[in-house]
């Protein structure tokens, strides 16, 4: 299943490879050739687009090359992503929080220190995607009970109250869901969203939180 879902970002990677090194061919060229190619036709000089796998290269014009540029804007299932995972994040850093002096065992201490450490940073950088793309104040907040893998309150609060080996074990079956429930927004984020910069966040947050996901299960 996250193979078939990453596809759509492998492909769109590829298209963007393709484009920058038509955009290289294109500056080569106007460096290389000067007047002499502005006076063919008055037309911009060739480029030479690398072809997809299995396909030949294709020669544009220079309107043809920036026409075939993908359009990576951030659609509706980007915006709700970012948003979501963000307070998906927070709760989890929340959680991790309370190790510090609930946990007994020292790796459940170290987990909880990496995955706060992991997160703030991809926190921050949706907080910044958000801004950067006038989407910081839309949308408003979200129902935890929508998002997969979020802890309720009950949970929250037995956490909260739990110490030593009882603490341990909660925290990794609670954490354990919440890493599932990020995974299952990554993946649908891959198959419904559009802009490049928010597939790279989900590819990340499937690739951390299954090999973390794996390290809790063997605890």
């Amino acid at each position: 299943m996250l193979n078939r879902s990453k596809t759509p970002c492998v492909r769109r990677s590829a298209v963007a490879a393709a484009v920058a090194g038509a955009v290289l061919a294109l500056a080569a060229c106007e460096s290389g050739s000067g007047s002499d190619a502005k006076a063919k036709e008055g037309a911009g000089p060739a480029v030479v687009a690398p072809g997809k796998p299995g396909e030949p290269a294709r020669t544009l014009s220079a309107e043809e090359a920036a026409k075939a540029a993908p359009d990576d804007s951030p659609n509706s299932a980007d915006f709700t992503y970012a948003r979501m995972m963000i307070t998906h994040h927070r709760q989890a850093i929340e959680m991790t929080a309370l190790a510090t002096d609930r946990a007994e065992s020292t790796q459940v201490k170290r987990l909880a220190a990496r995955i706060a450490a992991a997160q703030q940073p991809e926190v921050d950088a949706m907080e910044g995607w958000l801004k950067t793309n006038g989407g910081e104040k839309a949308g408003g907040g979200h129902d935890h009970g929508a998002m997969p893998g979020m802890a309720t309150k009950a949970q929250l609060a037995q956490l909260r109250a739990a110490k030593g080996e009882a603490f341990d074990q909660l925290f990794l079956t609670l954490m354990i869901t919440h890493h599932q429930g990020a995974v299952t927004m990554a993946v649908e984020v891959l198959s419904d969203g559009n802009n490049v910069l928010v597939e790279e966040m989900a590819n990340e947050v499937i690739a951390q939180q299954t090999s973390e996901i794996g390290r809790m299960q063997k605890m």
